[in-house]
């Protein structure tokens, strides 16, 4: 499976990874080290904190490393009139009469809380490529479905200012 990914998530996740390996990583090793000499490892809370934040250091290590290797690039362009990828979107929902403003972001961006919206989601299938006045369905599940109303779109560029998404 390939992660569609733009080329600034590529350069987030490398300047992560070679932060993660080149930075973290040794202070991880040292206090790993520093809190081994503490005694008995069996009651030493220390080492055992350390070595798991070294565990999960590692595993973020593994993680971008293979969402570089795999990743599909794909252009974050669209037409002047349509919602792209990081365009800020205002919608109308009207079974709640609300508005909201959203952007939709590849996967590895996206914090819904904070209307990052990602391009994988059913909301963000539906809302790709759609324009000003468009009305459309949004299937959550088999008994949930909802309406909504693009009201205006304002073009953006990825400014690189959304953070990647942890863990």
């Amino acid at each position: 499976m390939h992660d569609e990914l733009t080329r600034e998530d590529l350069r987030k996740m490398r300047q992560e990874l070679d932060y993660r390996r080149l930075t973290l990583m040794p202070e991880l090793l040292e206090e790993v080290k520093r809190t081994r000499a503490f005694g008995d490892l069996s009651e030493n809370f220390e080492y055992k904190a350390a070595k798991q934040a070294q565990n999960k250091n590692r595993s973020r290590i593994r993680y971008l490393e293979g969402m570089i290797k795999t990743a599909k690039i794909i252009d974050d362009r669209t037409a002047a009139d349509q919602v792209g990828l990081f365009d800020r979107v205002e919608i109308y929902l009207p079974e709640e009469n609300e508005t909201e403003i959203i952007q939709v972001v590849t996967t590895v961006r996206c914090d819904p809380r904070k209307g990052l919206i990602s391009k994988e989601s059913p909301f963000g299938k539906q809302i790709l490529g759609k324009r000003v006045g468009d009305r459309f369905s949004v299937q959550v599940n088999d008994n949930y479905s909802y309406e909504v109303v693009i009201r205006s779109i304002t073009k953006t560029q990825d400014d690189g200012s959304i953070p990647l998404m942890g863990f």
